[in-house]
């Protein structure tokens, strides 16, 4: 049986760049994330948010 993968798409709503990270689904079940990643578009350290695939 293949492992499962647990990406999730971060997504910076200001400029649009995405990252794709990986989730514990069984801690976080109910959870969407939202990390500070830095973003090359503006070249800041900017807040990302997890969405859909």
């Amino acid at each position: 049986m293949a492992k499962q993968l647990n990406l999730v798409k971060m997504v910076n709503k200001a400029t649009g760049f995405t990252y794709m990270t990986r989730k514990n689904r069984k801690k976080l079940a109910g959870v969407k994330l939202e990390l500070n990643k830095y973003d090359p578009v503006s070249r800041k350290v900017a807040k990302f948010k997890e969405s859909k695939k």
